[in-house]
């Protein structure tokens, strides 16, 4: 048998296992028994495929081949320096391109940049009522990440927003594509894969389609927008994180995955001005400042007087500042002028979620939240169904939006503090609770458009 190996087509160190091998009369089945390691990790190793081998695989790899000293530290540095590099680009991939600038969410997108470069968080996960922008907040850091020099890898779940170009990166689109379904997937029938375990091995080096190939140790973003509710097998996870030190997981998603090491970010509506404020101070809000940008792509002549930012102001306020129902409701001026569309409001307000260029958005929002509600625990469907009875007996001021502390539920439920407060941080998660703004973070409301679209119900006993 001719030892040489072309290292043009294979990497360092799978020519040194293979040429060790073949000095030794190995075949890669004898070298697979004696090593522990699977036949396909040897072979792809050996051809090139994986060229990043973990340290207990070059160990066992290296005890098998019975080498020295000398040779077992070469084999060692090999693998190191392709751990080290992944496999490289010659321009890192870049993140979809947003089809519309981003207003309102400077201080969100600070903290999560900051957080995902500087910070030690590695899983992050933006959570939020749908429609409230959360893909979009991810293609502002996923951008300024990028400007800073850090790959991008976007995947998105089906039903995740479309509202981008993507971004044409097949090679490593594909290979995303793979480890996701690897994470949500069953473990494989080779379960001493790689030499990790069912849940390692689906990340280790010769994973088909894994990222451990192409990212090493280097500094990356994955963003999986529109992630499903349900969490991924938390083995691997873990160990994809494990094998890619540099990796940086940036989630969005409805609902929280809760697996330890997960910063849950809660995305709110934007901030509305406050009920009587002055037209100049309304018109600094993120709320109506997103709202005037939509009124202006169907009416480009229009100009914002006193009594129309009032107007504004009002309509965001019974919007909750979402900006899905924002876009939504300034379609409707096409047709109909501001004072008609705010009077609107006062019929249904969950109805001007429908876009008039098309889409049942209201069905889409009410099937979402009946979602949302019937997935929280008893305690936290009754405080909800509670606090919007309440709010609806105090009806008559414009918003009808009364604001409730810690200790107000704590008197409304009849339970402790401690039991109290996370009832109402779960609705806080749900998206169907917000802070107050202006309260410093101690006093919430429950949102308009969820009191609109919530059908009242009894207090259960």
């Amino acid at each position: 048998m001719n030892a040489h190996v072309n290292t043009d087509s294979t990497s360092r160190v799978g020519a040194l296992i293979r040429a060790h091998r073949l000095r030794i009369g190995l075949t890669q089945r004898e070298l697979a028994d004696l090593s522990t390691i699977s036949v396909r990790a040897i072979r792809d190793l050996e051809q090139g495929k994986a060229r990043r081998p973990r340290p207990d695989t070059v160990r066992l790899m290296a005890d098998a081949l019975r080498l020295g000293p000398r040779a077992r530290a070469a084999l060692e540095a090999a693998a190191q320096q392709g751990r080290a590099g992944g496999q490289g680009w010659g321009r890192p991939p870049a993140p979809p391109t947003a089809l519309h600038a981003m207003s309102g969410r400077d201080a969100e997108t600070a903290v999560l940049e900051r957080e995902l470069s500087v910070g030690g968080e590695r899983l992050v996960n933006v959570v939020g009522l749908g429609g409230v922008g959360k893909t979009r907040v991810a293609l502002e850091v996923a951008e300024r990440l990028h400007a800073a020099g850090v790959p991008v890898l976007w995947h998105a779940f089906p039903g995740a927003s479309a509202d981008h170009l993507g971004c044409a990166e097949p090679e490593s689109a594909a290979r995303v594509a793979a480890t996701v379904a690897d994470l949500y997937g069953p473990p494989p029938a080779d379960a001493a894969y790689g030499g990790g375990g069912a849940g390692a091995g689906a990340f280790g080096e010769a994973a088909g389609g894994g990222l451990f190939e192409l990212l090493g140790e280097q500094r990356v973003l994955l963003v999986l927008d529109g992630a499903p509710a349900v969490a991924p097998r938390f083995d691997r996870l873990t160990a994809l994180l494990r094998a890619c030190p540099g990796l940086r997981v940036l989630v969005t998603s409805e609902r929280p995955w809760e697996v330890p090491g997960e910063r849950i970010f809660l995305l709110s509506p934007l901030e509305v001005p406050a009920e009587g404020a002055a037209p100049d101070a309304a018109a600094l809000a993120p709320a109506v400042r997103v709202f005037l940008d939509h009124v202006r792509r169907v009416r480009p002549e229009f100009t914002a007087g006193p009594a129309d930012l009032a107007h504004a102001a009002r309509l965001c306020r019974r919007l909750d500042g979402h900006p899905g129902a924002l876009a939504a409701a300034a379609s409707w001026l096409v047709v109909c002028d501001l004072t008609t569309l705010c009077l609107s409001l006062d019929a249904d307000p969950v109805a001007l979620l429908d876009h008039l260029g098309g889409g049942a958005g209201a069905d889409r929002f009410r099937a979402a939240l009946r979602s949302r509600t019937d997935g929280l625990s008893a305690g936290a469907r009754e405080l909800l169904d509670a606090l919007c009875a309440g709010e609806a007996e105090e009806a008559g001021a414009e918003d009808a939006a009364a604001e409730f502390g810690l200790t107000d539920v704590a008197a409304l439920t009849g339970r402790g503090l401690p039991e109290s407060g996370r009832m109402l941080r779960e609705l806080l998660i749900s998206g169907t609770v917000r802070a107050a703004p202006e309260s410093g973070g101690s006093r919430f409301r429950v949102l308009s458009l969820v009191r609109a679209a919530t059908p009242r119900t009894p207090q259960r006993a």
